[in-house]
């Protein structure tokens, strides 16, 4: 009989590969019409209601696109819809984060040093908060605000800051910025599936019954698309922030979250004026690398809570069961000899001066929190320790092993 914890681990290993993979799909396929958008070109041989055009090469052969500002004069036969992709990343993504920081909540989710909160309620908010962010973004895209783009754009900015703090008070620093990460990832397929989509059927369904497209349909699809552009860099940010701890284990990792959105406007900047006019302008470089730098000065802050307040801190209940259980003081030792040179608040390997991960294996605490990682990591699998690093023995393994599935038992 497989050991749940393997099967489980492959699983969020494919539903992972998913998301890459769709998250790979729908991002070049929104860079690359904007980009369409943006190089279009007006010329005289245009069929009516056409705004512009452009000749690519690609693949060894010539591709001739038109784009018609409203809609044709007559519905092609064939149509393309570009909308599975986005479908498919926030599924694939909603599930990961279900069986990541759901399922795995007790270790992954929530952080007792910051609230005393319930795995239930944490997930609670987890999947509240991100039904809030679509509220609140559609209903400032639907306002006055929607005729003023720029004091829009500032406005969101000033939402996902506060949702960047938010989050850093009640979950863990890799938790915190995942959630700003999908937070903003569900503003952007939201768009797709009730604003996109839903105006570009009207316009299909005009083009049927023989009527003309109202343009003020594709004018709220463009803006919406728009807005998503200038999202997309800062979400791949922060979905692989959680590899990273000098993203996410500072103090002030709510601020390098919120500033990671400041450079997605200054690069796609660059992008889009540069498809648009043929040269980019350069400052934007400048400025995100003088972001960049603040960033990475900022992610020097305190990482850990001192080794002294760590021990004299209660252990939760989920800590509770595997540091009881059988076994865990031959474990402990064992993780002790083993792991703890790289994952200490102060890790003594040279080269390494944060721990991988922002895992910590020094006080009991550390230990019992992470046991099934270090269950499938040095237990079941020869991961770690790195075997150019110390040479784990398997009577060392076994005792991870017995120790883990005593506290099952």
């Amino acid at each position: 009989m497989y050991d749940i914890a393997v099967i489980w681990d492959w699983v969020a290993f494919s539903v992972r590969w998913l998301h890459v993979v769709t998250a790979m799909a729908w991002i070049g396929a929104s860079f690359y019409f904007i980009a369409l958008d943006l190089m279009l070109k007006p010329v005289h041989s245009l069929p009516e209601g056409a705004s512009g055009e452009e000749w690519e090469v690609h693949g060894g052969g010539f591709y001739h696109t038109v784009k018609y500002m409203v809609a044709p004069s007559k519905l092609p036969e064939h149509l393309t819809w570009h909308k599975w992709q986005s479908y498919s990343t926030w599924l694939s993504g909603a599930a990961l984060l279900m069986i990541v920081y759901w399922v795995g909540g007790e270790l992954f989710l929530l952080d007792p040093n910051k609230a005393d909160l319930t795995l239930w309620q944490g997930i609670l908010i987890s999947g509240g908060s991100l039904a809030f962010g679509w509220l609140l973004y559609d209903q400032m895209c639907k306002s006055k605000l929607a005729d003023h783009p720029t004091t829009l754009m500032l406005l969101l900015f000033i939402v996902l800051v506060a949702m960047s703090w938010g989050y850093n008070q009640i979950f863990t620093g890799r938790a915190a910025l995942l959630h700003l990460g999908a937070f903003t990832a569900t503003i952007m397929t939201a768009n797709v599936f009730f604003q996109i989509m839903p105006n570009q059927r009207i316009v299909v369904a005009d083009l049927k019954a023989g009527r003309l497209p109202d343009a003020k349909y594709g004018k709220i699809a463009k803006v919406r698309s728009t807005h998503n552009n200038y999202l997309t860099l800062p979400v791949v940010f922060l979905m692989l922030s959680n590899h990273y701890p000098l993203a996410f284990g500072t103090d002030y990792s709510w601020i390098i979250a919120s500033l990671i959105f400041l450079t997605g406007v200054t690069i796609r900047h660059y992008f889009n004026t540069m498809h648009k006019t043929g040269r980019g302008p350069h400052w934007t470089w400048a400025v995100t690398v003088l972001i960049l730098i603040l960033i990475a000065w900022l992610s020097t802050a305190p990482l850990h809570q001192s080794l002294e307040e760590a021990e004299a801190r209660p252990l939760t209940p989920y800590e509770q069961k595997f540091a009881t259980a059988e076994g865990f003081a031959e474990a402990y030792e064992t993780v002790i000899g083993n792991c703890s040179m790289c994952h200490a608040r102060e890790p003594t390997w040279a080269g390494i001066r944060w721990p991988p991960k922002n895992v910590v294996l020094e006080t009991k605490s550390d230990v019992a929190s992470y046991a099934e990682q270090i269950y499938l990591q040095a237990g079941l699998s020869r991961a770690m320790p790195p075997p150019n690093s110390i040479l784990m023995n398997d009577a060392s393994r076994k005792v991870i092993v017995s120790w883990v599935q005593s506290a099952r038992n």
